[in-house]
């Protein structure tokens, strides 16, 4: 199933990093983005792309990674 994020701006977004993040420049940002949907770019190019995906979808991602699944 192809499911389809909203429109939106990312210069609208209120960004942010994991406070665990290094200033090594490999990090992402994230944002909420609207429609319960979550914004990613790279930290490095924040003009760059940015990656839409549902916000249950990253909930387990985070909660995997959390878990040591992934």
């Amino acid at each position: 199933m192809t499911v389809t994020p909203p429109a939106f701006d990312p210069d609208e977004l209120s960004w942010f990093k994991a406070t665990a993040s290094s200033d090594h420049g490999a990090c992402v940002e994230v944002a909420q983005a609207p429609e319960s949907w979550v914004a990613v770019r790279d930290s490095k190019n924040t003009n760059g792309p940015v990656l839409a995906v549902p916000g249950a979808s990253w909930a387990a991602t985070v909660n995997a990674l959390r878990s040591g699944a992934l």
